[in-house]
Protein backbone atom coordinates (compact mmCIF):
# COMPACT_ATOMS: atom_id res chain seq x y z
CA UNK A 1 0.00 0.00 0.00
CA UNK A 2 1.04 3.41 -0.92
CA UNK A 3 -0.39 6.83 0.24
CA UNK A 4 -1.40 9.38 -2.37
CA UNK A 5 0.57 11.72 -1.54
CA UNK A 6 3.25 9.45 -2.49
CA UNK A 7 2.32 8.91 -6.17
CA UNK A 8 4.61 10.44 -8.62
CA UNK A 9 4.66 9.34 -12.29
CA UNK A 10 5.80 5.85 -13.51
CA UNK A 11 4.53 4.03 -10.27
CA UNK A 12 1.89 1.29 -10.51
CA UNK A 13 -0.94 0.82 -8.75
CA UNK A 14 -3.77 -1.32 -8.46
CA UNK A 15 -7.21 0.45 -8.53
CA UNK A 16 -11.02 -0.96 -8.94
CA UNK A 17 -9.57 -4.04 -10.17
CA UNK A 18 -6.88 -2.28 -13.00
CA UNK A 19 -3.48 -2.07 -13.18
CA UNK A 20 -2.51 1.73 -13.74
CA UNK A 21 1.06 3.74 -14.34
CA UNK A 22 0.74 7.30 -12.91
CA UNK A 23 1.13 9.90 -15.63
CA UNK A 24 0.58 13.07 -13.35
CA UNK A 25 -0.36 13.28 -9.58
CA UNK A 26 -1.48 16.93 -8.35
CA UNK A 27 -1.54 17.54 -4.34
CA UNK A 28 -4.62 20.43 -4.49
CA UNK A 29 -5.41 22.25 -0.77
CA UNK A 30 -8.65 23.86 -1.67
CA UNK A 31 -9.25 26.81 0.46
CA UNK A 32 -11.92 24.60 2.91
CA UNK A 33 -11.61 21.04 3.30
CA UNK A 34 -9.13 18.32 2.96
CA UNK A 35 -6.50 18.40 0.38
CA UNK A 36 -7.46 15.95 -2.49
CA UNK A 37 -5.41 13.94 -4.85
CA UNK A 38 -5.99 14.61 -8.87
CA UNK A 39 -4.27 11.71 -10.80
CA UNK A 40 -4.00 10.80 -14.48
CA UNK A 41 -3.07 7.37 -14.80
CA UNK A 42 -2.90 4.88 -17.65
CA UNK A 43 -4.44 1.92 -17.49
CA UNK A 44 -1.92 -0.66 -18.77
CA UNK A 45 -4.29 -3.37 -19.72
CA UNK A 46 -6.01 -1.15 -22.08
CA UNK A 47 -4.03 1.69 -23.03
CA UNK A 48 -6.76 4.17 -21.87
CA UNK A 49 -6.30 6.99 -19.71
CA UNK A 50 -8.19 7.48 -16.66
CA UNK A 51 -8.77 10.17 -14.13
CA UNK A 52 -8.97 10.02 -10.07
CA UNK A 53 -9.56 12.11 -7.46
CA UNK A 54 -8.25 10.51 -3.77
CA UNK A 55 -8.89 12.32 -0.27
CA UNK A 56 -5.39 12.83 1.26
CA UNK A 57 -4.00 10.40 2.87
CA UNK A 58 -5.94 7.64 0.94
CA UNK A 59 -4.07 4.74 0.53
CA UNK A 60 -3.93 2.84 -2.96
CA UNK A 61 -2.73 -1.22 -3.52
CA UNK A 62 0.91 -0.77 -5.17
CA UNK A 63 1.08 -3.41 -8.52
CA UNK A 64 4.43 -4.71 -8.69
CA UNK A 65 5.40 -4.69 -12.83
CA UNK A 66 8.18 -7.27 -13.70
CA UNK A 67 9.70 -7.04 -17.10
CA UNK A 68 11.93 -9.61 -19.11
CA UNK A 69 14.18 -8.51 -21.93
CA UNK A 70 13.23 -10.74 -25.00
CA UNK A 71 14.04 -11.41 -28.34
CA UNK A 72 11.91 -11.17 -31.25
CA UNK A 73 12.40 -14.36 -33.05
CA UNK A 74 9.34 -14.89 -36.08
CA UNK A 75 6.22 -14.44 -37.26
CA UNK A 76 3.98 -17.40 -38.13
CA UNK A 77 0.51 -16.35 -39.39
CA UNK A 78 -1.04 -14.22 -36.77
CA UNK A 79 1.59 -15.34 -33.59
CA UNK A 80 4.83 -13.76 -32.63
CA UNK A 81 7.08 -15.40 -31.27
CA UNK A 82 9.39 -14.79 -28.55
CA UNK A 83 12.40 -16.07 -26.39
CA UNK A 84 13.88 -14.81 -22.71
CA UNK A 85 17.43 -13.72 -22.95
CA UNK A 86 18.07 -15.25 -19.44
CA UNK A 87 16.79 -18.58 -19.67
CA UNK A 88 15.62 -19.16 -23.14
CA UNK A 89 11.96 -19.60 -22.44
CA UNK A 90 9.80 -19.05 -25.82
CA UNK A 91 6.23 -17.32 -25.25
CA UNK A 92 3.59 -16.71 -28.03
CA UNK A 93 1.65 -13.56 -28.24
CA UNK A 94 -1.11 -13.09 -30.49
CA UNK A 95 -2.15 -10.06 -32.77
CA UNK A 96 -4.50 -8.75 -30.87
CA UNK A 97 -1.94 -8.75 -27.73
CA UNK A 98 0.34 -6.33 -29.33
CA UNK A 99 -1.71 -5.37 -32.44
CA UNK A 100 0.03 -1.33 -31.96
CA UNK A 101 3.38 -2.71 -31.88
CA UNK A 102 3.38 -5.27 -34.65
CA UNK A 103 4.31 -2.75 -37.68
CA UNK A 104 7.74 -2.07 -35.57
CA UNK A 105 9.38 -5.41 -34.83
CA UNK A 106 11.78 -6.78 -36.84
CA UNK A 107 14.27 -10.48 -36.55
CA UNK A 108 15.94 -10.89 -33.83
CA UNK A 109 14.81 -6.84 -31.92
CA UNK A 110 15.36 -6.60 -27.92
CA UNK A 111 12.44 -5.80 -26.80
CA UNK A 112 10.93 -6.10 -23.10
CA UNK A 113 7.57 -7.49 -21.96
CA UNK A 114 5.80 -6.43 -18.87
CA UNK A 115 4.12 -8.52 -16.36
CA UNK A 116 1.48 -8.40 -13.79
CA UNK A 117 2.09 -11.56 -11.70
CA UNK A 118 1.83 -14.00 -14.54
CA UNK A 119 -0.24 -11.54 -16.54
CA UNK A 120 1.37 -10.18 -20.25
CA UNK A 121 0.72 -6.33 -19.90
CA UNK A 122 2.44 -5.29 -23.34
CA UNK A 123 5.11 -5.03 -24.83
CA UNK A 124 7.94 -2.05 -24.87
CA UNK A 125 10.05 -1.15 -27.40
CA UNK A 126 13.18 0.54 -28.05
CA UNK A 127 12.48 4.23 -28.30
CA UNK A 128 14.54 4.71 -31.72
CA UNK A 129 15.21 1.79 -34.09
CA UNK A 130 16.36 1.43 -37.29
CA UNK A 131 14.91 0.16 -40.58
CA UNK A 132 16.56 -0.24 -44.04
CA UNK A 133 14.25 1.51 -47.11
CA UNK A 134 12.61 -1.31 -49.09
CA UNK A 135 10.70 0.98 -51.45
CA UNK A 136 10.22 4.71 -52.16
CA UNK A 137 10.26 6.91 -55.16
CA UNK A 138 13.59 8.28 -56.44
CA UNK A 139 15.83 11.39 -54.52
CA UNK A 140 15.17 14.75 -55.80
CA UNK A 141 18.46 17.16 -55.97
CA UNK A 142 17.69 20.70 -54.71
CA UNK A 143 14.79 19.62 -52.17
CA UNK A 144 16.62 19.77 -49.24
CA UNK A 145 16.06 22.75 -48.09
CA UNK A 146 12.12 22.51 -47.48
CA UNK A 147 9.95 19.68 -45.06
CA UNK A 148 8.87 18.09 -48.03
CA UNK A 149 8.23 14.84 -47.39
CA UNK A 150 7.15 11.63 -49.51
CA UNK A 151 6.23 7.85 -48.63
CA UNK A 152 8.65 5.02 -47.85
CA UNK A 153 8.05 1.72 -47.43
CA UNK A 154 10.76 0.24 -44.28
CA UNK A 155 11.73 -3.88 -44.40
CA UNK A 156 8.86 -4.53 -41.88
CA UNK A 157 6.39 -3.19 -44.20
CA UNK A 158 5.43 -0.25 -42.36
CA UNK A 159 5.24 3.33 -44.16
CA UNK A 160 7.37 6.31 -42.92
CA UNK A 161 7.07 9.68 -44.35
CA UNK A 162 11.16 10.72 -45.04
CA UNK A 163 12.54 13.73 -46.36
CA UNK A 164 12.71 13.59 -50.22
CA UNK A 165 16.53 13.22 -50.35
CA UNK A 166 16.38 9.82 -48.70
CA UNK A 167 17.02 6.68 -51.53
CA UNK A 168 16.14 2.91 -51.61
CA UNK A 169 18.53 0.71 -49.79
CA UNK A 170 19.21 3.76 -46.85
CA UNK A 171 18.93 3.08 -43.09
CA UNK A 172 16.86 5.44 -41.31
CA UNK A 173 15.96 6.06 -37.51
CA UNK A 174 12.48 5.83 -36.55
CA UNK A 175 10.63 6.48 -33.33
CA UNK A 176 8.37 3.60 -31.80
CA UNK A 177 6.52 6.25 -30.26
CA UNK A 178 4.76 7.84 -33.12
CA UNK A 179 6.23 6.21 -36.23
CA UNK A 180 8.02 9.34 -37.50
CA UNK A 181 11.59 9.78 -39.20
CA UNK A 182 14.43 10.88 -37.07
CA UNK A 183 17.40 10.77 -39.20
CA UNK A 184 19.18 9.27 -41.79
CA UNK A 185 21.69 6.48 -40.75
CA UNK A 186 25.35 7.24 -42.73
CA UNK A 187 27.58 4.58 -43.12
Amino acid sequence: MVNVNDLKPGLTISQEGNIYEVIKAEHQKPGKGAAIVKTKLRNLRTGSIAEYTFGGGTKVATAHISKKAMKFLYKDGSTYHFMNMEDFEQIELVEDQIKEQVKYLKDDMEVYITFYENEMLGLDLPEKVDYKITKTEPAIKGNTATNATKDAIVETGMLVRVPLFIEEGEEIIVSTRDGKYLSLIHI
